[in-house]
């Protein structure tokens, strides 16, 4: 039964950290959280459950989780957000895993709560997320905010019965403004790049978003909350192309 470090990178998370830890009691052999200086009580609440907590200003979230697992004193690890909540299956689904491990990660579905309702089309479900993983073999990788745990060789994890619960958005003020950190970062990402969009890509995407989301993706299903939510990945397409091209006006190509 190999022990489990729980991971978790935080900042300014009060409303939503008792929540996650809660939901690990029982798995967690000890709780890391590394936190980004928070402003408000999120550290207190972390050291109520006993986990041990360091600061590390932000790093972007690939070296941040990447971070947080090195200060794991154990190798198993599930590394969560602290908006999400493991599920009571996937829970059970776990704690089978902690007593025969196999592989060297296992997968699960993550469902999302925008503003009160469970998502399960979209685009946004089944969403499938590594999170439970042996730290020895794979790290996390991708961009500033698209990271992802790629395990080693191209090995595949196994997929575990349960969802991972996700606390998105409470409000669509909320999800507009999160729209705005992320499109400029991306925007700047895809600068870095040199890859301009060009008209064409600035119009027709943000379309063939919302039509592949909406119907496609059978995203009219999940009621008014389902429309909202196709309509602003749909406008997200567009502003990240139209501050993209933005940048290529104000700062020419980067440097190579």
């Amino acid at each position: 039964m190999p022990p489990i470090s729980v991971v978790i990178i935080t900042y300014n998370e009060e409303r939503n950290i008792e929540r996650c830890l809660r939901a690990v009691e029982g798995i967690a052999d000890e709780i890391i959280v590394l936190d980004s200086l928070s402003t408000d009580i999120t550290s207190q609440i972390c050291r109520g459950f006993g986990a041990t907590v360091i600061e590390q200003p932000f790093l972007g979230y690939v070296a941040q989780k990447n971070k947080a697992v090195e200060h794991a004193s154990y190798d198993h690890i599930l590394s969560l957000d602290a908006d999400e909540v493991l599920s009571e299956e996937l829970r059970r689904s776990i704690l089978a895993i902690k007593n025969n491990w196999q592989h060297d990660g296992y997968c699960f579905n993550r469902l999302t709560n925008y503003c009160g309702s469970w998502i399960r089309h979209c685009s946004w479900y089944p969403d499938r997320k590594l999170r439970l993983f042996d730290r020895r073999t794979g790290k996390w990788c991708g961009d500033t905010i698209h990271e992802r745990y790629l395990l080693d060789n191209g090995a595949k994890p196994r997929h575990l019965t349960g969802d991972l619960l996700h606390y998105s958005y409470d409000s669509i003020d909320q999800h507009i403004e999160q729209i705005r950190k992320f499109t400029t970062i991306m925007a700047d990402v895809q600068w870095r790049k040199g890859n301009k969009p060009g008209v064409a890509k600035l119009l027709l995407n943000p379309l063939w978003c919302f039509f592949r989301q909406y119907f496609v993706r059978l995203g009219f299903l999940d009621g008014y909350h389902g429309l909202v939510v196709c309509i602003l990945s749909a406008v997200a397409n567009f502003i990240k192309y139209a501050k993209t091209r933005e940048l290529f006006s104000s700062k020419g190509l980067p440097d190579a």
